[in-house]
């Protein structure tokens, strides 16, 4: 007799690879500002960014998931893909590195968080949250130790960067202020975090969960 209990949706969290570019094409391609910059505003500089028009910045992020280079995490929702995060070593920003009002604190390595974008049939769910635990997870299972974030006040009008409360809510903590007053946050992974990240353990922190990220799975 099957059973009368309906199956609870399930949300997964995985890395942007080559296997998975067509679930990150069908998120962004009707969907305004992603199908127009494709991510790609930080990672090009200025003068870059605009030679290219949605297609040259579509391929150009397709280019840098084809060489392995880290990009971003995907989420999905029943096995659709639903929400995205950036997050990648701060040096693959070439527009972030330039930047003069996000400017670096140190040279220490360092990941970052410079995007989000969820689809509206999801959105009030706290997905950002769970987004940027998945990332930031994912950013530590790579050797990250520095996590940070730019977010933009909630009544400013450009949005995905995130706002201060998400970040807060994954345990980033304030660590400069930018010249345009704007907040860089930032997670510093412990020494303890790391090593228990590195032999497989599960995270201590509240904030984070467990992922085991496997890069090179297919799509079931």
């Amino acid at each position: 007799m099957p059973s009368s209990k309906q199956e609870e949706p399930s949300l997964e969290f995985h890395p942007l690879t080559a296997n998975r570019w067509c679930d990150l094409a069908s998120l962004f391609e009707h969907h305004g500002n992603p199908g127009y910059c494709w991510c790609m505003t930080w990672r090009l500089s200025s003068g870059q960014y605009k030679q290219l028009d949605s297609t040259g910045r579509q391929k150009a992020l397709e280019a840098l998931v084809k060489t392995g280079t880290p990009t971003g995490i995907l989420a999905y929702f029943d096995g659709q893909p639903v929400g995205w995060c950036s997050i990648a070593p701060r040096e693959t920003y070439t527009r972030l590195e330039a930047s003069t009002t996000l400017k670096r604190i140190d040279d220490l390595p360092t990941w970052s968080v410079v995007c989000f974008f969820v689809n509206r049939s999801v959105r009030g769910q706290g997905l950002s949250v769970k987004l940027l635990q998945a990332a930031t997870a994912y950013a530590i299972s790579r050797g990250a130790r520095i996590i940070e974030g730019y977010p933009v006040a909630p009544h400013e009008s450009y949005r995905f960067m995130g706002s201060p409360s998400t970040f807060k809510k994954v345990g980033f903590q304030v660590a400069a202020t930018a010249g345009n007053g704007r907040q860089i946050m930032r997670f510093v992974v412990s020494d303890n975090e790391h090593r228990d990240r590195k032999r497989g353990r599960a995270s201590k922190s509240k904030a984070l969960p467990k992922n085991n990220f496997s890069e090179g799975t297919r799509r079931p």
